[in-house]
């Protein structure tokens, strides 16, 4: 009898050891995009700047290039990524199914949304912060002018509860009323049926030019939070995760080294560092399961950070701001390429 039990005893402790190896040996994200020849990006449909389908049925915006930037990285070619548009309530659960392969829709690293959504987060791509958007005519300078006030926020989001928390912290008593998503939030505030709206500051300067007299609105000089936004990958699969990771590092260090999209195929150095990274020595791609110039082929797709940002939203009236080089006493700081 105690030979049985030790014996099962033995099994169980066998099967407790090997489960974990068997979860950690399921197939990558990554060599699923490449087996498939095509990534799959969640963003957003309807943010100019960041995540926007045009009438002429192509993808344009920040996020949309990272989106191609991956691509570009794994594939070799940024075009082969479909897009999928998503609201706020349904972009985690597209993520966690399956659905996409990652998502890029200036969605907030948080401590909740990193640790029980079953997601994992790359490096921040955009750092941003909540504000108000109210109508001139209002004269409203502050937070707590706007007590009493209507105010519009999307549902579902972390704008929601920033806004319940700074409120209440200032004992400020408002009526808030929840969108299902963006256009509806921007359409009811345009039409006049809240006193102001609340969301990132990106998002409010993109949407105020959507407006019937944008000229007529003003943005508060005010935040209430920070807004670290970035790609997202499902939880424990290090390789993918791994791989986003390092895409997003390599517009940092590419900016940070005057590597542009114009130079980077002639760009010539005895920097060890940078000749690493365009794959002209060490085993950088081997090491993420990528190809050896992947770096070079996300410059050459995309450009740098820089290039990036100037392309999409310097023209919508985003300053640079933070979102600047470390080496320029900005918040991009790319890991060593060693």
């Amino acid at each position: 009898m105690r030979k049985f039990l030790f014996r099962v005893s033995a099994l169980v402790l066998a099967i407790s050891l090997v489960t974990p190896l068997l979860a950690d040996n399921h197939e990558s994200v990554l060599d699923k995009v490449k087996n498939r020849g095509k990534l799959v990006c969640g963003v957003h449909g309807g943010l100019p700047g960041f995540g926007y389908l045009g009438e002429d049925g192509k993808w344009s915006g920040f996020d949309a290039d990272f989106g191609r930037a991956i691509a570009a990285a794994v594939l070799g070619d940024p075009d082969k990524v479909e897009f999928v548009p998503l609201n706020a309530a349904e972009r985690f659960t597209a993520l966690q199914t399956g659905e996409i392969d990652v998502l890029i829709r200036n969605t907030t690293w948080t401590l909740t949304r990193d640790a029980d959504l079953n997601t994992d987060f790359a490096p921040p791509t955009f750092y941003d912060g909540q504000g108000f958007m109210v109508p001139k005519s209002l004269n409203i300078k502050s937070i707590k002018e706007l007590a009493g006030a209507t105010i519009g926020v999307t549902g579902g989001s972390t704008t929601e509860l920033n806004l319940a928390d700074t409120m209440r912290s200032l004992g400020i008593d408002f009526k808030p009323l929840t969108y299902s998503d963006i256009d509806t939030l921007y359409n009811g505030y345009d039409a006049g049926r809240v006193d102001a709206v609340t969301s990132d500051k990106s998002q409010l300067v993109a949407r105020r030019k959507n407006l019937k007299n944008p000229d007529d609105h003003v943005i508060l000089d005010v935040t209430i939070s920070k807004e670290p936004l970035g790609p997202l990958t499902i939880h424990g699969d290090n390789k993918w995760n791994d791989a986003v990771s390092w895409v997003v590092y390599a517009t940092f260090f590419a900016e940070e080294h005057k590597i542009t999209q114009e130079n980077v195929k002639s760009f010539e150095t005895e920097n060890p560092e940078i000749k690493r990274f365009l794959g002209e020595s060490g085993e950088m791609g081997k090491i993420l399961g990528l190809p050896k110039d992947w770096a070079k082929q996300v410059i050459i797709a995309v450009g740098n950070y820089g290039e990036i940002f100037e392309r999409n939203l310097t023209p919508i009236g985003l300053p640079r701001g933070i979102n600047k080089p470390w080496t320029e006493g900005g918040l991009l700081y790319s890991m060593p390429f060693r």
